[in-house]
């Protein structure tokens, strides 16, 4: 199998495992589940799909040399995401905290054919199920990790900054298992440019917005019995579907809302219509020099007092008005 990717470029992926795991019917689902847990026809930012970023992690591992088994939990570490991804952590979770998914992974995963698929193969099921069993996927905030690499790299590629994409990556290695950067300069670049994602984007006013409306419409889906929480485990394009088809005002009103891209989000800090926050995601890297593994904001002043401002403003809220 010849897996392109617009990030890491070309890899033939010759293991069978791998192809199956892949193939199957969990991983094949992330397709119609939208990155930023919003679809295109109701979303502002350049959109992409789990699926994309599953095998971004999967390949971003495998480039970094790790074992068939780490790029397996690599490519199935969000197969537990719902319809809307993190948008259901609204609903039934913590937009703070964003881990509703961690909450149903393990009951998702073995739930599926996947197990089946890796004891025929001679992996480790239950050291798979969790990937926070592998260094290279998965690490502690704000350390480096596939998993947040990768979905930045591609928000830096979409608009962020794409100039230092490639930098980034060629700028990757590995160190006691971890994943770091090879250079001072690569980890202020990539530390700085997640900063903008998560104060512009991810914890920007449209996106927590837009957070707020589509959870909206899916309480009342719930309590009106138009949609049940057993449909979110199915995809983003079926519980639309639902939610297009039923006739409920509520219900309505927040799609309409979230289908014009041009809709007025207004700091209002008197009379706002929404106080509200979102988790603050930012990395503080690893990198290498002469030898020694160094973190930047020990090293870098200007980079540690950055981090405390975004963290500052992000703790306070967004106070908005919404109009069409």
């Amino acid at each position: 199998m010849v897996l392109n990717d617009r990030i890491y470029g070309s890899f033939n992926v010759d293991e069978q495992v791998l192809t199956e795991l892949i193939n199957s019917k969990p991983v094949q689902r992330l397709k119609k589940i939208a990155q930023y847990g919003i679809p295109d026809e109701y979303y502002v930012y350049r959109n992409y799909s789990r699926y994309e970023h599953s095998l971004g992690v999967m390949l971003l591992v495998r480039k970094l040399g790790a074992s068939v088994e780490e790029q397996a939990a690599g490519l199935l570490h969000d197969v537990s995401h719902t319809a809307f991804s993190h948008v259901v952590d609204w609903l039934l979770g913590s937009g703070e905290t964003e881990d509703h998914q961690d909450s149903i992974h393990k009951k998702i995963f073995f739930e599926s054919e996947l197990p089946e698929i890796l004891e025929k193969h001679g992996l480790d099921v239950q050291r798979i199920s969790d990937y926070k069993n592998f260094a290279l996927v998965e690490q502690p905030t704000p350390k480096l990790c596939a998993d947040r690499i990768d979905y930045a790299l591609r928000e830096f590629k979409d608009w962020a900054a794409p100039s230092i994409v490639a930098e980034c990556v060629n700028a990757l290695a590995k160190n006691e298992g971890r994943i770091v950067l090879n250079s001072k300069d690569a980890a202020k670049k990539f530390g700085e440019a997640f900063l903008k994602c998560q104060m512009v984007h991810w914890g920007g006013p449209q996106a927590t917005v837009r957070y707020t409306l589509l959870s909206s419409a899916l309480r009342i889906a719930i309590e009106n019995k138009i949609i049940t929480a057993e449909d979110l485990l199915k995809d983003d394009n079926f519980v639309i579907g639902k939610l297009k088809s039923c006739n409920n005002v509520g219900v309505q009103k927040y799609l309409n809302m979230l289908a014009n891209k041009n809709l007025a989000i207004i700091e209002d800090s008197k009379n706002p219509q929404y106080v509200l926050k979102k988790k603050f995601r930012y990395v503080d890297p690893d990198y290498m020099e002469n030898g020694r593994l160094l973190r930047l904001s020990n090293t870098d002043q200007s980079f540690n007092e950055l981090i405390e401002e975004k963290r500052k403003i992000n703790s306070a809220g967004l106070r908005l008005t919404v109009g069409l």
